[in-house]
């Protein structure tokens, strides 16, 4: 090991020494979660924060979430307060830690499954009595058993989802989960809208083509896009294709989306919020996507599911759909989605179809 990564190595395992203290976890009150990634990973965490919740309902739940994910909360009755982080930039949470120090928590949950520093950085700004996290690999030559700022770390089983494994840092409350169904709480008038929406389609077979990722590399491109359609529709001319978007990119896409001049495909309305996407996805026949966000927003109404995915099966594993019924198209690449089989795209659908 090189002198550097001795040093890395000296200053990790100092930095996250601290006391022992006497406290049983199953008398806590009040609960902070740190979940301030992407819109994906709250999704599958939604179950946690529903089955603590229904064990002890007098618990006081915070969620220390990020700009991108806190949406996926909102109308959650089993979350009592949020607050906003942003990871890249440590000085401007300082009130935000500052306040939820004074908050005096009773245990904290990190669901980050590396040694991440500012993870690490926020919990000793907090400073909760006890402190809870899913299973970690190693950084700097020091595994992740060795941080003894971590009071408990979850089981890993083999081939676990990473939802699963989430749910195991509730074992310590003593909490046996009963489902591990996602939780997104859609408006009536948000149901109303993407209803109203529809109905000019029906009784067509719609089908959701998601076009983004939420990591750069992830998209479907639309040459791509327009090989899949047509092959679609040859297959099955009684489908709406919709193609779903962010709100940056509404604009070209609906542009791009007009120029492949085809009456069975049109952009979505506008959605401005991950909720306002998730009562669309949930009156959809079939969801077609590369991005994981999308996979567990439709898994979260047991919608069929086609996804593409880079050659990486331990990340497919942890982040799999759950819906009862889906297919995975992998590409060539182990961290791209570069030379996946398109005609694959259009078996897989079709086959889904015809189950659903």
């Amino acid at each position: 090991m090189s002198v550097s990564m001795r040093i890395k190595a000296y200053i990790l395992r100092r930095f996250t020494r601290k006391k022992s203290i006497n406290f049983d976890i199953r008398k806590a009150k009040n609960i902070l979660f740190l979940r301030y990634d992407r819109i994906g990973d709250m999704v599958i965490t939604t179950p946690v924060f529903r089955e603590l919740k229904l064990a002890y309902p007098k618990i006081n739940i915070t969620v220390l979430a990020s700009k991108a994910n806190q949406g996926v909360l909102l109308n959650n009755p089993y979350v009592d307060q949020v607050f906003t982080n942003h990871k890249h930039n440590f000085f401007s949470d300082l009130p935000t830690l500052l306040k939820l120090r004074r908050k005096q928590f009773d245990v904290c949950v990190e669901f980050e499954h590396s040694v991440i520093p500012h993870a690490i950085l926020r919990l000793r700004m907090i400073k909760p009595r006890k402190i809870l996290s899913v299973i970690k690999e190693g950084r700097y030559g020091v595994n992740g058993d060795e941080l003894k700022l971590y009071d408990y770390f979850t089981e890993k089983p083999k081939d676990a989802h990473f939802r699963d494994i989430c749910l195991n840092t509730l074992r310590p409350f003593g909490v046996i989960p009963k489902s591990n169904g996602y939780d997104l709480y859609i408006t009536d008038k948000q149901k109303e809208f993407a209803n109203n929406y529809l109905k000019q389609y029906y009784p067509k077979c719609l089908i959701g083509i998601n076009l983004e990722g939420a990591v750069e590399g992830k998209r479907i491109q639309f040459v791509e896009l327009e090989r899949i359609c047509k092959g679609l529709y040859q297959a099955n001319n009684n489908i709406q294709i919709i193609i779903l978007t962010t709100p940056s990119n509404f604009q070209i896409t609906t542009k791009k989306v007009s120029k492949i001049a085809l009456d069975y495909v049109v952009t979505s309305y506008k959605t401005e919020t991950i909720l306002d996407v998730a009562a669309l996805i949930k009156h959809l026949d079939l969801v077609i996507t590369p991005d994981t966000s999308i996979v567990h927003i439709a898994s979260a109404f047991n919608i069929p599911i086609v996804t593409i995915h880079e050659d990486n099966r331990d990340s497919y594993q942890l982040f799999a759909p759950t819906s009862k019924y889906s297919r995975t198209v992998f590409s060539e690449f182990s961290d791209r989605l570069d030379g996946y089989n398109v005609d694959k795209i259009i078996e897989n659908s079709i086959s889904l179809i015809a189950k659903k």
